[in-house]
């Protein structure tokens, strides 16, 4: 291992260390303290190792290498927030320690995404110091908001150039060329007024781990479910996270509760249904990026309704207009965000390009690939997803994310010849 890697591993572990989990807006800090501090921390860092930086009003970050427009530049989107731990109990070591054991580093954020984006800071940096001259600027861009909104992008969009080219090393190797459509929505509906409370979830991209119901009385009935436990006036069910984009690699504790809720006439057996067992309305929304995803992961009460929110993946090639028209179906619902599919083009100079990095530094024979995440690269007029994770290796939003310290380094290889590629 050379220096600047040794130096990359111990940078990643000290910007682990930071809880840069999004919080209320406070003090021009549009996503809190925790996630302005690791922003100001990455500047400083990328500074001290001579790069010119830029804070576009404690939204996003900029670390710009080489001369030239702007928009003929090069993006490097990474993203400095990450979502929250979920269950500690779930956790070999603290999800903000950045330990080292047995060849793997763990903690919330290390492959989602501040690991890369510490990979790609020191491979500028080894560039910068062999004397590499880009023949475009290079801008690897630290945002702030990728798991709750993308404000960060919106923001930035507003006061910079964002170039038309690029990657976010925030996916899956070996490179990604399309993603699915994103919709988060909230559905409302009615339930019995013996129900006083409810909450649950994390967040509407991540399968909840734990949900609650309140009652206005003491509970006398018992629950089948290991997972579903009685106390007093509450009803609490456990489950296991995991991402909003892989609901099947997770165990959805909402599931659990609402079925419980429909056993003992608390709602409306359409209701779980609905959220639960529609599989018939979607068989048909499939393509190359897959089928469509319906992941119910937060729940909350508002006079005398619950409120469930949902993270809807669909196929890329699907018009956004007729998924809707399926939503409906299921009851009434708003829209809290929405992120258009992404469609490369898999025989392009960049897909070309970071393919053959890929396989070269791997020793492998992968093809582009298609996922239900979404990424930075959507941001961009050409933009892909490049590593760090292996398809079906689903390691972020779990518990204990890490990476192996090998496969840091092979991504560290992969950063450096791509952005040398990309740049001659």
């Amino acid at each position: 291992m050379n220096n600047y890697f040794n130096e990359a591993i111990k940078t990643i572990q000290n910007w682990v260390q930071i809880k840069s989990v999004k919080t209320e807006s406070l003090n021009n800090k549009p996503f809190g303290e925790n996630v302005y501090k690791m922003l100001i921390k990455a500047l400083e860092d990328a500074k001290n190792l001579g790069f010119e930086v830029k804070n576009y009003d404690n939204y996003i970050g900029e670390v710009s290498f080489g001369d030239g427009e702007d928009k003929d530049g090069l993006a490097i989107l990474c993203h400095l927030d990450v979502v929250p731990e979920g269950d500690v109990k779930k956790w070999n070591y603290d999800p903000y320690c950045g330990v080292i054991k047995d060849g793997k580093i763990f903690g919330r954020g290390v492959c989602d995404d501040k690991g890369p984006a510490v990979l790609c800071l020191y491979a500028l940096k080894e560039l910068k110091d062999g004397g590499f001259i880009p023949n475009r600027k290079i801008k690897l861009i630290l945002g702030c908001d990728e798991e709750s909104g993308w404000g960060c992008i919106e923001h930035y969009n507003k006061v910079a150039v964002m170039p038309d080219e690029g990657f976010s090393p925030d996916g899956d190797f070996p490179v990604i060329y399309a993603e699915k459509g994103i919709l988060h929505i909230e559905y409302t509906y009615p339930i019995s007024n013996k129900i006083v409370n409810a909450y649950g979830g994390e967040r509407v991209n991540m399968v909840c781990d734990c949900a609650t119901v309140e009652c206005d009385d003491k509970i006398f009935f018992k629950s089948n479910d290991k997972d579903v436990f009685i106390k007093e006036n509450k009803i609490i069910a456990k489950g296991i996270t995991a991402h909003g984009s892989t609901p099947q690699e997770g165990d959805n504790a909402l599931k659990k509760l609402l079925k419980v809720l429909v056993d003992n006439n608390l709602i409306d057996v359409k209701i779980y249904n609905n959220l639960f067992n529609n599989e018939s309305i979607f068989k048909d929304v499939y393509d190359q990026t897959g089928n469509l995803t319906f992941s119910p992961n937060v729940i909350s009460y508002e006079n005398g309704n619950i409120k469930i929110k949902v993270d809807v993946r669909y196929p890329a090639t699907f018009k956004k207009e007729d998924i809707e028209n399926k939503l409906k179906t299921l009851g009434k619902y708003k829209e809290i965000s929405y992120q258009p599919p992404l469609i490369n083009d898999k025989n392009g100079k960049l897909v070309t390009t970071l393919l053959k990095i890929y396989n070269d530094v791997f020793n492998d024979n992968k093809k582009p690939i298609a996922i239900g995440g979404g990424t930075y690269a959507r941001a961009l007029v050409n933009g892909v997803a490049f590593g760090p994770c292996v398809i079906n290796e689903s390691i972020p939003h779990k518990p204990n994310e890490y990476l192996e310290i090998y496969r840091l380094q092979k991504c560290y290889i992969a950063y450096k010849m791509a952005i040398e590629e990309l740049c001659k």
